[in-house]
């Protein structure tokens, strides 16, 4: 007969001590499995894993810029009366030029009727526009012979955003969400900040993910009321109620995956119900800015009607990019409150630019006083320039795509530099012009990612952000 106690040896050959020291131990073991899992996920996704649930990628080299905030001047802001100083167009003031414009209605030589002036460390010729600017432009990097595809708003914006004129691409920051992945656990990778007096043209397709995972789409915010809608649960629904169902759901989530395990529509699914519980702790935190000093506040325009609203949005995106997003976009205009001049530029820009000037300067002084200026990229972009001559009769001017003006600053760039050049007249490039193609890599080697290689399979071709064309330009790196 064998006894209870040899049956004990031979099977829990454990003693007493080892095994309460073991049940102790193994939750750091559980810790570490869960740990290393993660890890295992992620280095899998380099390697080639599903694209659908992929976590994001390494960089590809050492990047310069860790996030990205992109200004977009939406409508066309003029290159000759910010940014490119062009002291022939005034000389040569109401002389004809022979050019096609996009309505067909080239009237004479329009020079600018702002003056311009120097910043006094760089020497970068700034326009009375953006005063506050000027006072920056040490800090900038401008590309002064950008050249777009499209005279047209709607192709054009969409060019700048996802590389090409045709709508429904990836934008900018779906591919570099999808390329990086997250910082943060508790708010989306792509945040989107739009103009709360109007929409860019084509709206969501502008901050959309197309064919890559939908995941990485952008998150429009609100920057005033609740940052997101529904957001907050309604007074109507008591607290158990919403509690119930959410277990409910999840319980019916669970059965779904058990019996549909190659579906992977519902884990992408979950995760973004998982992030929006989280957002509803998160996001009104960041969001009340009342909570910044009053200094701060100053300096991104806060305390003037003419640019709280815009100062609100970058004050937001500097508060975003502390928290992990990885890239912030900003719209100063739309479809109707415009960079759009096609007469009466004076007044027109002069309004536009009051708006502009304070809040954009006061997120790079900002930025630069808390030491985030040396790993964030911020980019200034328009659709297209503005043409040297008036429009037909009116003092105003047509689209522009043949040459204008983009810049940049931070992340491993010279400061106070110009690179490339147009004519005497702001017309054409007169040397290294710069595609968006161009300007997309750029953005895309700061953050260390070859932009050849980052690519998505999609019906039957490898697409990527900058189609088949493109080259990073190195010149502009520190």
């Amino acid at each position: 007969m064998i006894s209870p106690t040899s049956v004990q040896r031979r099977f829990c050959p454990l003693s007493r001590r080892r095994l309460l020291f073991d049940a102790g131990a193994g939750f750091g073991w559980v810790a570490l499995s869960w740990l290393t899992q993660r890890e295992a996920l992620a280095a899998a996704a380099v390697r080639g894993a599903d694209p659908a649930s992929r976590p994001g990628q390494a960089p590809h080299f050492a990047p310069r810029a860790k996030r990205v905030i992109q200004i977009f001047a939406v409508g066309g802001m003029s290159h000759v009366d910010t940014l490119d100083y062009k002291p022939e167009l005034s000389r040569r003031n109401g002389k004809p030029f022979n050019m096609t414009t996009f309505f067909g209605q080239a009237g004479h030589l329009f020079g600018s009727p702002f003056e311009f002036r120097r910043n006094r460390e760089s020497g970068l010729w700034v326009s009375s526009l953006l005063p506050h600017l000027r006072g920056c432009a040490d800090k900038l990097t401008l590309i002064q012979s950008m050249v777009s595809n499209s005279a047209n708003h709607m192709p054009a914006v969409a060019q700048m955003n996802t590389g090409f004129a045709l709508s429904g691409f990836p934008s900018m920051g779906a591919w570099i969400s999808y390329g990086l992945g997250t910082e943060n656990e508790d708010l989306p990778a792509f945040v989107v900040l739009p103009d709360p007096a109007d929409h860019p043209w084509g709206s969501g397709l502008q901050w959309g993910s197309s064919f890559l995972p939908a995941s990485h789409q952008g998150t429009p915010f609100r920057t005033s009321g609740d940052a997101l809608a529904d957001l907050t649960t309604p007074e109507s629904v008591r607290p158990e109620g919403r509690r119930a169902s959410l277990e409910w759901l999840a319980r019916m989530n669970r059965i779904h995956q058990r019996e549909n395990p190659g579906d992977s529509s519902l884990q992408a699914r979950i995760s973004s119900y998982e992030l929006a519980a989280r957002m509803q702790l998160s996001v009104p935190e960041i969001a009340d800015i009342e909570r910044e000093s009053e200094s701060t506040r100053s300096l991104y325009g806060l305390d003037s009607k003419e640019t709280e609203a815009l100062g609100r949005r970058c004050l937001l995106a500097r508060r975003m990019l502390e928290r992990g997003v990885r890239f912030v976009q900003v719209y100063h205009g739309g479809t109707k409150k415009t960079w759009d001049a096609h007469s009466r530029l004076e007044s027109h820009h002069t309004k536009m630019a009051l708006e502009y000037d304070r809040p954009v300067a006061g997120l790079l002084q900002d930025l630069d006083s808390r030491g985030m200026l040396e790993d964030t990229l911020v980019l200034g972009v328009t659709e297209f320039g503005r043409t040297p001559v008036a429009q037909g009769g009116t003092l105003g001017r047509d689209h522009h795509p043949e040459c204008f003006t983009c810049w940049l600053a931070g992340a491993g760039l010279k400061r106070g530099f110009i690179y490339g050049a147009s004519d005497e007249l702001g017309y054409k490039p007169a040397e290294n012009p710069v595609t968006i193609y161009d300007y997309h890599a750029t953005v895309l080697h700061l953050l260390g990612i070859d932009h050849k290689r980052l690519t998505y399979y999609h019906n039957g071709i490898e697409r990527r952000l900058t189609d088949v064309h493109g080259r990073a330009v190195t010149e502009l790196l520190a």
